[in-house]
């Protein structure tokens, strides 16, 4: 059973149940606009289903939901942001303020974040930054949930990789993925639904392949890409983490729960002017999307979820009821 919600009524929803669980307005509706944005555009592990995990944790104090993000430029195109233990979003906010006239200016530009938290959708900060004419890169390390090629620890996180790329008169490409064979937040919000997962997601404690989502969750996830993906993971945690001088992934406490402290993890965003490259990339970019919808049945990445997007602010968001009654009980 699902009810209907305005976009603006989804945001003060959350905004509201934030603030209630002891988080400033301003950082409230900063969460509560990714978290309705990801559930707009279909990516429900990262939308309306965390808003109590959030809360549960700003009133318990493993987030801070009245840290002010605090931005340094300790080289001319370089932004170090401190998060200050508080949500992801307030600090990317400051980044995506930052960014852009730091790269018009040196043709390149990098936003550092640490002491930060789970930043839902990565997508969407590279698409706003790719909608003001820029190439951008974000790479952002979790909570540890894979385990090295043939080891058993969880030693990475799911650890997401975005990228956007502008195109003339028409909406980015953006590509967003997470280095597990799906986002965690899949097996979380089929926990929550009561509803078990596909084999070849996760496996449990013991290391065997599991449909029980509670069961993925207390063990490992798999690697898109089996080594290759744990490869990639590792870059991600020594980009995201090693560079920003946030916590490594098997260091974090969990984004899922209210136990032990902040989880401390980092987000790098990389923003790009093309003119800086020479004349003519927008028309290169959109050379090579025209050869790849050109034939038939090809499409580039995100255009499903552009489609949710419109649909969404045309006929609202069907969110559970019971996850609707769970929030206005916050």
């Amino acid at each position: 059973m699902a009810d209907i919600l305005t976009i603006p009524d989804a945001e003060t929803l959350v905004t509201d149940a934030l603030v209630r669980a002891n988080t400033a307005p301003g950082n409230a509706r900063h969460v509560a606009s990714a978290l309705v944005r990801a559930e707009a555009d279909g990516l429900k592990g990262h939308g309306l289903s965390r808003v109590p995990s959030y809360a549960a944790q700003a009133k318990a104090g493993k987030v801070d939901g009245h840290a002010t993000p605090t931005l340094d430029r300790p080289r001319p195109a370089v932004a170090a942001i401190d998060a200050a233990s508080g949500f992801a979003y307030p600090a990317l906010a400051l980044a995506l303020d930052a960014l852009p006239g730091m790269a018009r200016e040196s043709g390149l530009a990098a936003a550092a974040i640490r002491r930060s938290h789970h930043c839902g959708a990565a997508g969407l900060f590279v698409e706003d930054l790719a909608s003001r004419g820029l190439v951008a890169l974000l790479f952002a390390n979790t909570p540890a949930a894979i385990a090295p090629w043939n080891g058993k620890r969880a030693v990475f996180g799911t650890n997401p990789i975005a990228f956007a790329c502008p195109l003339p008169g028409r909406e980015p490409v953006v590509v967003d993925l997470s280095l597990s064979k799906v986002a965690r937040g899949n097996i979380v919000s089929a926990k929550q639904r009561g509803e078990p997962i596909p084999e070849g997601w996760a496996v449990d404690a013991e290391g065997r392949p599991t449909t029980d989502a509670t069961a993925a969750l207390a063990g490992t996830m798999l690697p898109l890409g089996d080594a290759k993906g744990t490869a990639l993971a590792l870059m991600v945690e020594l980009l995201a983490a090693g560079l920003t001088g946030a916590t490594f992934a098997a260091d974090a406490s969990s984004f899922l729960d209210d136990k032990g402290g902040p989880p401390g993890t980092g987000q790098l965003i990389l923003a790009f002017d093309p003119d800086a490259f020479g004349d003519g990339a927008l028309d290169r970019f959109a050379g090579l999307a025209a050869v790849i919808e050109d034939q038939p049945g090809a499409r580039l990445p995100g255009q499903r979820r552009l489609g949710l997007r419109r649909k969404a602010a045309r006929d609202g968001l069907a969110v559970d009821a019971k996850l609707l009654a769970e929030i206005a009980a916050i």
